[in-house]
């Protein structure tokens, strides 16, 4: 089996985290290339990956359905500040939304693959893990418990 170093950060942290990231890397691409583009993608997909890595065990179902809150807060947040980033000059904050959506649907389902897929699998390992732990302890248990071997004879 091989060895995983499991999550520790807390699911708030994390969302923490994935919120500034992902902001971040959607501000940056606007600054450079004045509208959301592939980068965006790209960093967006790696933040997914990282936040099913980075979660502990209790609070993975947080992280489970983060990938499209992320993306739709941050388009939310662009829109506010320039809408032509994420769609048309003359589309609304709410269809320059939707546009943007649109256009990186790509990497979100990526993203969102990549971060169900590292969560399964971590919650194989977990699960393999309390298995063999668990058949460890009884076989340990019946061992420490058995009566010492002793010679009856009747008579």
């Amino acid at each position: 089996m091989s060895r995983w170093h499991p999550g520790h950060e807390p699911g708030r942290q994390v969302v923490v985290l994935a919120v500034a990231l992902a902001l971040t890397a959607a501000l940056l691409d606007v600054a450079i290339t004045g509208s959301v583009t592939w980068i965006f993608d790209v960093c967006f997909v790696v933040l997914c990956a990282a936040m099913a890595l980075l979660v502990a065990p209790k609070d993975m179902f947080t992280v489970g359905v983060l990938p499209p809150l992320v993306m739709l807060g941050v388009f939310v947040v662009v829109g506010l500040s320039d809408a032509d980033a994420l769609g048309r000059p003359d589309d609304s904050v709410g269809q320059a939304v939707v546009s943007g959506l649109a256009h990186h649907s790509l990497a979100l389902c990526l993203g969102y693959g990549v971060c169900l897929g590292l969560l399964a699998q971590r919650r194989h390992v977990q699960a393999a893990r309390a298995g063999h732990a668990a058949r460890s302890r009884r076989q340990a248990t019946k061992r420490d418990q058995s009566p010492a071997p002793s010679r009856m004879t009747s008579g």
